[in-house]
């Protein structure tokens, strides 16, 4: 079975000095834990935070990227970056974990299409049009809705994405975004951490006519692990304790100072406080597998953590090794071993072929 976990904050941690070949206690992921988990590729997302100057947000996602160049190169006979749909499958066979790269936040192209190629050439295989905020490409779900969708701009980008063979990511997007993604895209498009709003009305879930029309266009929907996705109760309790609004000021303080002991600590301290809450689990998980499957079909949903992007886990997925627990619980719901594959990763890879074929002409 091939596994591919399309959503990971990795490289925003390597710049935290995280050495991912290391087990790290506190990580949700690292080397170590892919291979213990079977994972065999993750797709690393260069998130640049939506209040960077332009100049700024292009200079920290080169930074970013060459964080994990480095890191990838380190482990040289554990990991390889893969580029493409082949890439993953030659290097599960050759034993390898395969690291994809994409890029969270558009923003970095500072409205330039000769900026977005040179983002692919470097390894950039899909991009989160914006991130929770209004962007020069297009409007978030967190945002004003200055365009009502897609900028100019931004449908120049659908269009050019298509020609490259780049995963168009609507996972941040407003809903209009999404319509125009699916009316002007001749490729499927993808949501790489998302859930189903009809369990959890967070702004970041996808309403059912969207997971349909995702499915119609020939797309999938990863779904995420956030806790605040997954049910609303825990939202609403992190909201009322103010653990949350808390939590954010002490990782801002880490995040500035990442070697300072005494934040390092704080910051763990704050997350075992959040373990102590009583939380989602990976049942939660799978019943959001279980309602997009119910209105996607099975060839059309996935898995993509948010893994060291979201503060703290579902209970029985505390970081990436425990991710088979997500196969026993969807055989235990009387999957087929076939479903449970294309949910694992075929049904993502088989998404990125078809974008690359589509951009190739073939």
């Amino acid at each position: 079975m091939l596994v591919l976990d399309s959503h990971c904050d990795a490289p925003s941690q390597m710049m935290r000095a995280r050495d991912y070949s290391k087990d790290n206690p506190w990580g949700h992921v690292d080397f170590p834990k892919l291979r213990a988990g079977k994972v065999d590729a993750s797709v690393f997302a260069l998130y640049c935070p939506p209040g960077l100057p332009p100049d700024e947000a292009t200079r920290y996602t080169l930074d970013m990227l060459s964080h994990l160049y480095d890191q990838v190169d380190e482990a040289e006979g554990e990991v390889e970056l893969a580029f493409n749909a082949a890439e993953v499958r030659e290097n599960k066979a050759k034993g390898l974990t395969s690291i994809l790269i994409s890029m969270e936040n558009g923003a970095p192209i500072q409205r330039s299409l000769p900026m977005l190629r040179m983002f692919y050439r470097m390894g950039v295989t899909c991009m989160t049009l914006a991130h929770n905020a209004d962007n020069e490409i297009c409007d978030s779900c967190a945002g004003q809705h200055r365009w009502g969708g897609l900028s100019p701009f931004g449908r120049e980008v659908v269009k050019e994405m298509n020609r490259l063979g780049m995963l168009i990511d609507i996972a941040h997007c407003s809903d209009d975004t999404v319509r125009d993604c699916l009316a002007l895209s001749s490729a499927p498009i993808v949501s790489t951490h998302s859930c189903c709003k009809a369990l959890a009305s967070h702004r970041r879930n996808l309403t059912d006519e969207l997971l349909k029309a995702i499915a119609d266009k020939g797309g999938v929907v990863q779904i995420n692990f956030c806790p605040s996705f997954l049910r609303d109760d825990f939202d609403e309790a992190m909201t009322e304790s103010g653990l949350g609004d808390r939590a954010d000021r002490i990782e801002a303080a880490f995040i500035a100072d990442p070697r300072n002991p005494e934040k390092v600590a704080a910051w763990v301290d704050v997350q075992h406080e959040m373990e102590a809450m009583a939380r989602p689990s990976y049942k939660d998980v799978v019943d959001h597998i279980d309602h997009a499957v119910k209105v996607m079909g099975i060839d059309h949903v996935g898995v993509g953590t948010d893994y060291d992007g979201i503060t703290v886990a579902p209970m029985g997925l505390e970081n990436v090794s425990k991710l088979p627990v997500l196969w026993e619980e969807m055989s235990r719901r009387g999957y087929s071993q076939n479903d449970i594959e294309k949910v694992a990763g075929k049904n993502f890879l088989r998404v990125l072929e078809a974008v690359e074929k589509l951009a190739l002409g073939t």
